[in-house]
């Protein structure tokens, strides 16, 4: 049992790391909130009169405010669709005896190691470039103009994209999961007559559905966040048809050289990203609780 003396020295040990982690986090923290309430340009950086909340008002109502938040919450519905989806149908199938079977399920989860610049880069120049890509031979093969994926589907070209990334980690989440149902519960049902899409309904997605709501807690949390696959693919654009939150946050701090209404963005962003999750957060408890 831990004495007082033994608790005591654990938190002298502690603190240094506790301390380091608050002031990276903090720090910068406390920076973007005290921009934010000044009109900071590095254009002119001399002066920087206090404005109080004028950033936070014109960002949100730009006109490109909107169009980023609807596009943020399509971007995350779309790839939580694809692979939340996509990851029960290869858990299924990675649950099943074949040939290579350890082979198999390492290469699902490697796109999850790719960075996501260089899947950025891969799929716009190998796989959906209109005149040299993959998809563009193949539609040529069968007599089919080639589609230019940034140009006419651009966000859900981006989606594809991330959906590549995300999906073997929801299927190694939700695999994880199916390996721990009770298959005689399973053989049980079979022997008395339900067929296989009544045991999939009534047994297997009951038993996945934690595992499926952690998938989205995460990956919703993350996915708020998207940047890099944007800005190797499509810039933003065609005009805003791609740009989600954070994209729209770095366009004014560094593009626009307006500090100040970026990190109001920031800050809005930020605010928006801890409400999302304290809702999943209920959300997951409460399943968790059931």
């Amino acid at each position: 049992m831990a004495t007082k003396a033994s608790r005591a020295a654990a938190r002298t040990m502690i603190s240094p790391a506790v301390i380091l982690l608050l002031g990276w986090m903090i720090i910068p923290l406390s920076l973007t909130i005290y921009f934010s309430f000044l009109r900071y340009n590095l254009i002119t950086p001399t002066g920087n009169p206090f404005v109080g909340w004028e950033n936070y008002y014109w960002f949100v109502t730009d006109p490109s405010f909107k169009a980023a938040m609807l596009n943020t919450l399509v971007l995350v519905g779309g790839v939580l669709l694809i692979t939340v989806v996509g990851g029960v149908m290869f858990a299924l199938l990675l649950d099943r005896p074949m040939f290579g079977q350890g082979v198999i399920r390492i290469m699902v989860i490697a796109p999850f190691f790719v960075m996501p610049t260089v899947s950025g880069l891969v799929w716009k120049n190998m796989f959906m470039n209109p005149v040299n890509g993959i998809f563009g031979h193949i539609a040529k093969a069968f007599g089919a103009p080639p589609i230019d994926f940034f140009g006419q589907i651009p966000l859900l070209s981006i989606i594809i994209i991330v959906s590549w990334m995300w999906l073997p980690f929801a299927t190694l989440i939700i695999f994880t999961a199916m390996q721990s149902l009770d298959q005689e519960q399973l053989e049980a049902a079979e022997m008395d007559g339900a067929k296989w899409p009544s045991r999939f309904i009534f047994i297997m997605v009951p038993h996945l559905s934690r595992s499926i709501t952690v998938v989205i807690l995460i990956q919703t949390i993350f996915l708020l966040s998207i940047f890099a696959e944007i800005l190797v693919t499509t810039n933003g654009g065609p005009g805003v048809s791609t740009t989600n939150l954070t994209y729209l946050i770095y366009v004014s701090s560094l593009l626009q050289f307006d500090v100040g209404m970026g990190s109001a963005g920031g800050v809005i962003a930020i605010i928006l990203a801890n409400i999302v999750a304290i809702f999943l957060m209920r959300m997951i408890g409460k399943n968790l609780d059931a």
